[in-house]
């Protein structure tokens, strides 16, 4: 029996020092104690590996009962230590810099020559506000929270309407009814939990606008009334911040990037006046063909990340529009009118 103890302590031990895994050795020792558990109940008494390895099959049974409750003993102690002590987290990075699944994430964009790291920081640090959270917000949402924008606002008073989802992509069936800015900043949260999302669940007034858009360094607007498109221009102008401005009917969008500090013209350069009514009917209205604010939205997106990081050249000072039935683009040149009464004096 000595000699079998003996062989087991070197397979442990020996098996230890040689860095073999510990569930190997385990299994090693359970082949040679079925071995010799094996040996004393199918060998007659007497016989001389019975009696080489122990001569009773009780002896080893009572040894086996005792490793069996020690094991079991240390898998609970471990459990209860395990419990007591605090799980360590991972630290998160110092501020500005970014974790590794940050940089896996972004790795498309820091590989791009005209983004690269330095690029990829500038969105991470930026902060940008999106005023509507339905056609052209929700894909605008989407792209901008995937994208690594550090902080993204986001201001709207409606809710999630089932006619809403043919083209509000961001929201679901199951958000019927609430809020659309929490519904939209929590499908945001979801996508990438790096970026700080900014739900306000109200009217964009002109009581809030100015504190409001202090805090941004790009305006996004995605409305379907021209009173919050000139509210939203004024105040744009007034803090000299650029505006990103959409726009879509039926099977037509357009989109442009309105900012007067820079030399280019602002919104209401282009639109001195408010259609009258009945001529620039809504959505609800004229109809809108579902994947249109997808591709008007994600062209917003894309002209924030151009301003953002520098990269390209933005549509300041020019108008995108797109033809969805034809599958037509086309550009036209904008200036600013010296008679504006929003950004004139400033030309």
């Amino acid at each position: 029996m000595l000699r079998i103890l003996f062989l087991a302590a070197l397979i442990w031990w020996g098996g230890r020092f040689l860095g073999l895994p510990r569930n190997l050795r385990i299994a090693v020792l359970a082949v040679l104690f079925a071995a010799v558990l094996a040996v004393q109940l199918t060998l007659p008494a007497g016989h001389p590996l019975r009696e080489g390895t122990g001569g009773s099959a009780g002896a080893w049974l009572l040894l086996g009962g005792v490793a069996l409750v020690a094991g079991f003993y240390a898998r609970i102690v471990a459990a209860l230590k395990s419990r007591a002590q605090p799980q360590a987290t991972a630290a998160p990075p110092p501020a500005g810099r970014f974790s590794d699944s940050e940089l896996d994430r972004y790795a498309r964009h820091i590989v791009l020559r005209e983004v690269g790291g330095a690029g990829q920081k500038k969105l991470k640090q930026s902060r940008v506000l999106v005023i509507g959270a339905g056609g052209l917000g929700a894909p605008v949402l989407q792209y901008l929270a995937a994208a690594g924008v550090g902080t993204i606002g986001v201001i709207d008073d409606d809710v999630v309407d089932n006619a809403n989802l043919q083209r509000q992509v961001i929201h679901r069936d199951e958000d019927i009814g609430k809020p659309k800015v929490f519904s939209a900043a929590a499908a945001m949260r979801a996508q990438n939990p790096y970026v700080e999302v900014r739900p306000y669940n109200r009217r964009l007034t002109d009581d809030i606008a100015a504190d409001l858009f202090a805090d941004y360094d790009l305006i996004l607007d995605g409305t379907d009334n021209f009173d919050t498109r000139y509210l939203a221009n004024r105040h744009a102008v007034a803090l000299g911040k650029p505006l990103i401005s959409g726009a879509l009917s039926q099977w037509e969008g357009q989109i442009s990037l309105f900012h007067s500090a820079k030399g280019g013209p602002c919104y209401q350069c282009i639109f001195p006046e408010a259609p009258a009514a009945g001529l620039a009917p809504s959505c609800a209205e004229a109809g809108v063909i579902g994947p249109l604010p997808g591709v008007i939205g994600a062209m917003m997106a894309q002209e924030a990340v151009k301003q953002i990081t520098g990269a390209g050249q933005v549509l300041r000072g020019e108008m995108l529009i797109y033809d969805g039935l034809y599958g037509e683009t086309r550009k036209i040149r904008l200036s600013p009118r010296a008679d504006c009464p929003v950004c004139g004096s400033g030309h």
